[in-house]
């Protein structure tokens, strides 16, 4: 598979040139892809511990989007799509891969300005569904519905969960005397 964008510039591989011009007028795939790639990849990074395998799953998805954007375009929320898609190609790669995603981050360097060795300690007590709960509500701002979407659960499931992980995050973050 060809990359979906190089580092320096976003460029969007067209496999069929025919459809390139239907996709670049307005909700454009390119328009949608530079608004929401960071937050997509950011939140996923966070949640999965490993910006490499981050930035290839979230790839990944915005290429598999731009194969389907007529449809995709039509979603209620087709950020959440991306991100569920980038969620699922990543456990499949953890699981094909056997990465080991608990413990130190598997990059050398963090990616992230602000970064908290304690928070991210704590985060990586969590399972990988909670913490990509937490990122999403509480680093990107997500809403319950929206984040119920991208990861095919209940409003009520996602509240309840995410409550549970939020008191072992604050448990975990309690100073000792």
């Amino acid at each position: 598979m060809r990359p979906l964008c190089d580092e320096e510039e976003t460029t969007i591989t067209v496999t069929n040139p025919q459809s390139a011009p239907a996709m670049l007028g307005a909700g454009s795939f390119e328009s949608f892809y530079r608004v929401h790639r960071d937050g997509i990849y950011r939140p996923l990074a966070m949640s999965l511990r490993n910006a490499s395998l981050a930035a290839e799953a979230t790839d990944e998805a915005f290429a598999r989007a731009f194969e389907r954007w007529e449809a995709v375009r039509t979603y209620d929320n087709p950020a959440g799509w991306v991100y569920r898609v980038a969620l699922n190609w990543a456990r499949s790669r953890l699981r094909k891969r056997k990465f080991e995603v608990v413990g130190e981050w598997t990059d050398r360097a963090v990616p992230f300005d602000g970064f908290d060795p304690d928070l991210d300690r704590a985060l990586a007590a969590l399972t990988l569904e909670e913490r990509t709960m937490v990122v999403l509500k509480h680093s990107a701002g997500w809403t319950y519905q929206e984040i119920a979407e991208s990861m095919g659960l209940r409003v009520g499931t996602v509240k309840s969960r995410l409550h549970r992980a939020v008191v072992q995050l604050r448990a975990a973050l309690e100073v000792q005397p």
